[in-house]
């Protein structure tokens, strides 16, 4: 049996004062070499534990935040603060406390882009980047369906319940057993008081994320691409074959620009590949590991 995490937390600023992001923290804690693993939009930090297993055997320190708003990390009060800029000064600030002399990074989905702002800052103590299932551009299809139940009202009797219910708009994740897709559902929830489960996520996630349009989304993409062409970092793009927000060609353009990012597509799954799967945590397992 994998070892379990340990829960930390550290206080990060926002406009309203602080608020408390969790991390999961695996391995020694003075082990100079860190992987940081950044969850997507509604998940948290619990979705690493296969590969954190992995990486910590192979002598790093790995640490898997809760964004804020999402799993033990506290609500923020004004939910227009849920924003990747806002997100990459809660890292900077996790790194901080890290104390790492080596840092690597890997993102799922929102991840990877807060993961992109993280290594395009002067200074970035990042030394390698895994962006799974993510890029500049962002396929409105994507959107549209993500959009569709982000923030719904969810409650369930129990976790069985809870993993049917997340499997019917997961599938996209590729194939999984029962008892993996469970173990990935089990961190998503927490009682409601009255006997059944509700999501750990704040459901004003979605208010941001609704009051996107055509004219901001092309500024954010405008902006994205920027960072992206400043990298010089070694990059791993991870895509799933059917992926309908990581296009095959803005895979290959992001091969082409900025750091060049090298590409390995695994078929069989859309969004996101959820790095459970022993053959997609080899793949970043070996990329990290390399001297």
């Amino acid at each position: 049996m994998n070892p379990s995490p340990r829960l930390r937390h550290v206080s990060c600023l926002d406009a309203q004062g602080l608020h408390r992001m969790a991390y999961w923290e695996w391995g020694e804690p003075a082990q100079p070499d860190v992987v940081v693993c950044v969850h997507g939009l509604t998940r948290q930090g619990r979705d690493f534990d296969a590969l954190a297993a992995d990486l910590v055997t192979a002598g790093r320190r790995v640490v898997c935040p809760d964004v804020v708003g999402r799993g033990r990390s506290d609500w923020l009060s004004d939910p227009m603060g849920y924003t990747v800029p806002a997100y990459v000064a809660d890292m900077v600030t996790l790194l901080a406390r890290l104390d790492a002399e080596r840092i690597d990074w890997v993102g799922t989905s929102m991840g990877g882009l807060i993961g992109i702002g993280v290594a395009a800052l002067k200074g970035s103590p990042l030394r390698r980047l895994v962006l799974n299932d993510v890029g500049p551009r962002i396929q409105v299809e994507a959107l549209q369906r993500i959009g569709a139940y982000l923030g719904q009202p969810a409650r369930f009797a129990d976790e069985q319940e809870a993993a049917q219910a997340t499997w019917a708009i997961s599938q996209s994740f590729g194939p999984h057993t029962p008892e993996e897709w469970l173990a990935l559902t089990r961190p998503l929830l927490k009682p409601d008081g009255s006997g059944g489960l509700v999501f750990r996520y704040d459901p004003a996630i979605a208010l941001p994320f609704r009051a996107i349009t055509p004219e901001l989304a092309a500024f954010g993409e405008a902006a994205l691409w920027r960072a992206y062409d400043s990298l010089r970092l070694p990059t791993l793009l991870l895509r799933g074959a059917q992926s309908d927000l990581l296009s095959v060609d803005t895979a290959r353009e992001m091969g082409q620009r900025g750091p060049r990012a090298r590409l390995c597509e695994f078929d069989g799954v859309g969004h996101a590949p959820t790095l459970v799967r022993a053959e997609q945590r080899q793949v970043v397992r070996d990329f990290l590991i390399a001297p």
